[in-house]
């Protein structure tokens, strides 16, 4: 593998991050999306040391639709236009690998030359549009189950919505049960993802979440789709995230110690579906994963942060085993106690409480969690022993896409 890295020059590597930026993040704020967008970004310049005329790329996911509602609120043109910007390139939209595909083409960006300083921005409203309905107002648009009027479903949803299964909670749950099925895991031990969340929330100030919660809180919640219940699956809220790739030789000279970007998975090596992937219990994290460590001579030992999905805790559990962190199936007895998992842990998992309990800001907020813990920043919640490499993982079902992080 080494000998093909000197062939093929990585050039991901030509990318850095040189400053992050979040709004504030709650249930139901009742504020603009736009308005929490440009928090986000303004923080993110100023972390960076930059100004409004540097930044002269833009990248988002999936830009402006207002379908579900809460979902996206603000695309391309209005942060464009709201922040005065000079665009040498720009690029949204849904069909990528998964939210962060949106930073990994900003990395492709200024590693070709097209822009120098690109602002990549995801920003969410659910908690705010759902109103008083519950999630079903932010599932299928309000439609909930499409069970009556004049809705007639397309797509993928046509084959979906017969069985009754409208949301990813349906389709995450099955791929979950079938984990289960194959290799004996339990809810007691999946619990330990959302267990670990709400542990680490606590020193997170801007978390949805921080009271503490017990594995018999956890069990005796109600079910939403076995073996998911409600502490499985994540935190709707209202809340935007905003990251400046750099060039990497732009990057040495501003104020932060880049974060290099040393290798990134987009891969999807199967069918692009949710339910006729050909293994159920891996799903595109598997293509992924695999693609991001052909680009690297690191391995899983030398991670020293890993912040992966969840937008329901089976997708964790799944990241888990992709990245090599335990073998295939082996995920269950890995994050069983919470130990391995912990601050303190072999691998430190979802830092500032993951999406189930600080919020769900749909992947880039585990990109934000881990630029924050490789520059020490985590406070109350910072990992021991000063890490210096971290992965950032976002996706679930055919959508995957992965970045290892890097001090040096």
């Amino acid at each position: 593998m080494a000998e093909v890295l000197e062939v093929l020059e990585v050039l991901e590597r030509r990318a850095a991050i040189s400053g992050i930026g979040q709004s504030a993040v709650g249930r139901r704020l009742d504020r603009d999306p736009l308005d929490l967008t440009i928090d986000a970004c303004l923080e993110a310049i100023e972390d960076a040391g930059l100004t409004r005329d540097d930044i002269d790329g833009l990248a988002t996911y999936p830009g402006n639709m207002d379908q579900p509602p809460g979902f996206s609120g603000v695309g391309i043109t209005e942060v464009h236009d709201a922040l005065r910007l000079n665009l040498n390139w720009y690029a949204g939209g849904l069909e990528a690998p998964g939210q962060l595909g949106s930073v990994v083409n900003a990395c492709l960006a200024v590693a070709t030359g097209l822009a120098r300083h690109v602002l990549c921005f995801r920003t969410v409203w659910e908690a705010t549009a759902q109103g008083g309905r519950g999630r079903a107002a932010v599932t299928m648009g309000g439609g909930g189950g499409g069970g009556g009027g004049g809705f007639r479903a397309g797509g993928f949803m046509q084959w979906t919505l017969p069985f009754g299964a409208p949301s990813a909670a349906n389709w995450i749950a099955l791929m979950a049960q079938r984990h289960f099925h194959e290799f004996g895991t339990t809810r007691e031990q999946l619990a330990w993802i959302a267990l670990n969340a709400r542990r680490n929330a606590a020193g997170n100030p801007k978390a949805v979440y921080r009271d503490p919660m017990t594995l018999d809180d956890y069990l005796s919640v109600r079910m939403i789709s076995t073996p998911l219940c409600l502490y499985d699956c994540d935190a709707p809220a209202d809340g935007s995230t905003a990251v400046i790739v750099s060039a990497a030789d732009a990057a040495a000279h501003l104020k932060n110690p880049p974060v290099r970007v040393e290798a990134v998975g987009t891969a999807l090596r199967d069918r692009p579906s949710w339910d006729q992937f050909s293994d159920l219990t891996t799903m595109a994290l598997r293509d992924a994963a695999a693609m991001m460590w052909e680009r690297t001579a690191l391995s899983p030992s030398d991670v020293d942060v890993a912040e992966l999905y969840d937008g329901f805790s089976f997708i964790t559990l799944a990241w888990l085993e992709a990245l090599g962190f335990c073998g295939k199936g082996e995920g269950g007895p890995f994050i069983e106690g919470g130990e391995r998992i912990a601050l303190d842990g072999e691998v430190p998992l979802n830092t500032q409480g993951g999406q189930l309990s600080a919020g769900r800001l749909h992947g880039y907020g585990f990109l934000h969690e881990a630029c924050t813990q490789l520059w020490g920043r985590g406070g109350d919640r910072q990992v021991p022993g000063d890490p210096q490499v971290a992965v950032a993982a976002a996706g679930g079902g055919p959508l995957a896409a992965c970045l290892l992080l890097t001090r040096s």
